[in-house]
């Protein structure tokens, strides 16, 4: 399956995404669930930074809270202080990398594309709902008008808890960011966040129903070394990532145009023998 989406990112710069891409983690916090992801010094930073480039990786995707289930809700304050470290790193060592933001909240948002030229918003809020608490999360203003005014390109990620609901809102929710402005937009499922285990993989096997309801919203797959994949293994999410490239590939072949990971090297393997296979297909 080969895509045509064009997105705009910081000083109209365009990104054509016409195979897909992969957008390597890196937590600056020190309780994100998968403890290979976690970089807090200047030189942890600076090196899983690196290795996500080099490993073929073409987004760097920033958090400085986890949204982990049971992860603390920390101060609007502390997100900021994690994020402009890590982000001052980053932005020296790679300025011309593809940067993404994992936040919810619209004042770190205005920080991160303002101070330090982010492309991306990776909102996993649903606009506000946000899955750690159940509630609507209206702190600092409305994400949604914020990214319209930053001209950012946005990641809307569902929190709602069944296949049926998630293809509704995602449908919704983009009309409403159409409305406001929002140009470059990125559809999120939601693997993990409010949904059980049958309902994730259910998820999984409607996903293409979500890339032709929305044909010009690339679809982001985050499954990596998430619940889904271990708990039902009967492992932890340290020995998923055999599991984690299973269900990659299944997003793949369900018409995924990023793969969020952990594991940049594997994922871009994943995805060079997807394209094979698709190309011996035609």
């Amino acid at each position: 399956m080969y895509f045509d989406y064009k997105l705009t990112l910081r000083d109209n710069m365009p990104w054509h995404i016409s195979r897909p891409q992969v957008m390597g983690i890196l937590n600056c916090t020190p309780d994100s669930f998968y403890a290979g992801s976690r970089k807090q010094t200047d030189y942890d930073i600076a090196s899983r930074a690196e290795e996500i480039i080099a490993d073929g990786g073409t987004v760097i995707d920033v958090g400085g809270m986890s949204t982990r289930p049971g992860g603390d809700f920390v101060t609007e304050e502390e997100e900021l202080r994690r994020l402009r470290h890590a982000l001052s790193i980053v932005r020296k060592e790679h300025p011309e990398a593809i940067l993404s933001v994992d936040t919810f909240r619209p004042t770190v948002a205005r920080m991160a594309v303002e101070e330090f030229g982010a492309d991306i918003i990776n909102d996993v809020s649903e606009g506000g709902v946000t899955s750690l608490e159940g509630v609507r999360y209206d702190e600092g203003g409305d994400i949604f008008h914020e990214v319209a005014r930053l001209k950012a390109a946005y990641v809307l990620m569902s929190v709602q808890p069944t296949a049926s609901q998630t293809i509704d809102v995602l449908r919704e929710k983009v009309k409403a960011l159409r409305e406001i402005g929002v140009e470059n937009i990125i559809v999120d499922p939601g693997y993990g966040f409010g949904k059980d285990i049958r309902e994730n993989y259910r998820l999984m096997g409607r996903q293409g129903e979500i890339c032709r309801m929305l044909p010009e919203c690339p679809l982001l797959a985050g499954v990596s070394r998430k619940r889904m994949i271990w708990q039902m293994l009967g492992i932890t999410a340290d020995n998923a990532l055999n599991g984690t490239t299973a269900v990659n590939t299944m997003a793949l072949m369900n018409g995924a145009a990023i793969l969020r990971v952990h594991d940049v090297k594997e994922a871009v393997e994943a995805v060079r023998i997807y394209e094979e296979y698709s190309s011996s297909m035609e």
